[in-house]
């Protein structure tokens, strides 16, 4: 079957291309880069629906780097060519990544500069005079730009990029990205990226498209259940903490795991409850700076961490509940939440192994990329929601959706019995006494102090030195909780049996070496000797607080020796 498929090296790309490719262990494409790519090379314009992870970033900057270099070969003046649009501040540095990867062999040919960070317009306006090849952005900042006449793109551009199109609008950027067309040329070449195609991306297609060339790849917006095995459970709020304890804490969940919750309160409440019980976890929400976050990403796909607990927040979803909460809000001082805040959305976490729905999400779009963020290209993934009484009908509406699309798309019911964990429930109670709102309060507002040190007052010592860069952690306990000592450790009576062989194996290889140290000390304890087994510590502790008189043995001369030079 990979014999029938087209390759990279028979798509008439530039050599150059073809080693970033190899470099990146890319031996064959994916359906939609396999599809798009050629079809993009003859000028055509894409819209093209492929679920989350599925390779959408190269099957769009390939052909752009190719076009480029093409264009180079005959025509010497520097100009901005092309544009690619990203709803999200973190899908933009993403994209940079990728075209800066792809371009490993051609950099001096092909430049890429992202505009979609926080800083001032006439920070980035010396960027955008040197004219870089590829130009990456929210639509907001671009239009920014291009009302300043910082950018300037109605002679030079000639493909234009939407990623993520269901996105935008769901973003409020529909006004932006139309008052954005007027700056823009009459004929370029269009891409538009999607994992849904819903009316918006309908009405996208009618406003950008010419003549397109429409790519449905897969019948389902998410991976079969040989890849994605999706899971829910029933259990109320404090249930929630008992579980989402008991699964972390016993190691019943594997490998880099994302939590999501609904709210930036709920995220640091569950990374103070988790911090009760010395699981670090790192927090990613629309109030911590852009540097931040995006350097969060990083070190997670680094493997720095295990855990994160993003906020999929509900105003990022629909526009106008947001309006109507500014409105609500506008006399009250509160931190202030960035709109191109995004992380279930578009962007690649590597190697997620779980996704944990610890809040259900409102709407099937936004389950679909959350639970996206695992089982990417063709690694496995597990998804675990968490499902409130008040939400079954969120999970029933959802079940139809996804059966619609495939019937082996449903979840499953986690056979977890509950009953089972009941002796952890006082120690999550007692942990969730300590998780007060004020101390929430306290530990949002020291986060984001932290974070926004970080960012902006060590900016220019990080560019000089990026060693130190990767020793900052932002998974450090926050602390305004009172931390009580007793609960770091599980006492092994209140691990139930049958949970005892799904334990983390490194948990029962410590338990293993503690209880095989036993023997040694006991019999040393006795007087036995028995050669060089004897640890000085447990030998002190388990002769403390005996009689002398009647423990004593004598051994010969020279324990008496060593004793009398003691003395």
């Amino acid at each position: 079957m990979a014999a029938d498929r087209l390759q990279f090296h028979e798509m008439g790309l530039d050599d150059r291309l073809l080693k970033a490719v190899a470099d990146l262990g890319w031996s064959q494409p994916t359906l939609i880069q396999e599809k798009a790519i050629p079809l993009a090379l003859e000028g055509k314009d894409l819209l093209a629906r492929a679920r989350t992870g599925s390779g959408k970033t190269a099957a769009y900057a390939i052909p752009i780097i190719q076009r480029i270099l093409t264009a180079k070969q005959s025509v010497g003046e520097q100009n901005v060519r092309a544009l690619v649009l990203v709803p999200t501040k973190e899908l933009g540095q993403q994209v940079q990544t990728m075209i800066k990867q792809l371009t490993a062999f051609c950099s001096r040919d092909v430049r890429v500069a992202n505009i979609s960070g926080k800083a001032d317009l006439s920070a980035q306006r010396p960027i955008l005079m040197e004219k870089p090849d590829v130009v990456v952005g929210t639509p907001s900042r671009v239009l920014a730009h291009l009302v300043a006449q910082n950018l300037v793109l109605h002679s030079s551009l000639e493909m234009l990029v939407v990623d993520e199109a269901d996105l935008l609008f769901s973003f409020g950027f529909e006004a932006d990205l139309k008052n954005s067309l007027c700056h823009l040329p009459k004929i370029y070449q269009s891409f538009l990226m999607s994992a849904t195609l819903s009316e918006d991306v309908q009405a996208l297609k009618e406003l950008l498209l010419h003549n397109p060339v429409v790519l449905k790849l897969q019948g389902s917006q998410l991976p079969d259940s040989s890849q994605l095995q999706q899971y829910s459970i029933r259990c109320e709020e404090e249930d929630k903490f008992l579980l989402v304890y008991t699964l972390l804490k016993l190691g019943l969940v594997r490998g880099k795991t994302l939590l999501f919750v609904g709210a930036v309160d709920r995220c640091y409440r569950l990374k103070l409850f988790l911090e009760q019980f010395a699981i670090p976890a790192c927090v990613l929400n629309s109030e911590l700076p852009v540097q931040s976050r995006c350097h969060i990403i990083t070190q997670f796909n680094q493997g720095f961490y295990d855990y994160i607990i993003a906020t999929d927040e509900q105003s990022l979803d629909d526009p106008a509940q947001e309006k109507k909460t500014k409105a609500k809000s506008a006399n009250k001082p509160g931190k202030a939440k960035d709109k191109e805040y995004g992380v279930s959305r578009g962007v690649d976490f590597h190697n997620v192994s779980n996704v944990i729905n610890f809040d259900f999400p409102s709407t099937v779009e936004s389950y679909i990329h959350r639970v996206g963020r695992t089982a990417r290209a063709n690694n496995p993934g597990t998804a675990l929601s968490f499902i409130a009484h008040s939400e079954l009908g969120l999970l029933s509406e959802l079940e139809v959706a996804l059966s619609g699309d495939s019937p082996d798309c449903a979840l499953k019911p986690y056979q977890f019995k509950m009953e089972e964990i009941e002796g952890f429930r006082y120690r999550c109670r007692d942990a969730m006494r300590s998780v007060t709102k004020q101390a929430v309060r306290e530990a949002r507002l020291k986060e984001v102090k932290q974070e926004l040190l970080n960012s902006e007052k060590l900016k220019t010592y990080f560019e000089d030195n990026p060693r130190d860069l990767q020793l900052l952690r932002h998974d450090k306990d926050l602390h305004p909780a009172v931390v009580k000592p007793h609960l770091k450790n599980v006492p092994e009576y209140l691990v139930p049996e049958t949970l005892r062989s799904a334990m983390h194996p490194l948990l029962r290889r410590k338990r293993k070496r503690n209880h095989k140290a036993k023997p040694p000390a006991a019999a040393a304890a006795a007087g036995g000797g028995g050669g060089g087994g004897v640890v000085k510590s447990s030998f002190k502790k388990t002769v403390r607080g005996k009689n002398p008189l009647k423990s004593f043995r004598y051994t010969g001369g020279k324990n008496r020796k060593g004793k009398a030079g003691k003395s």
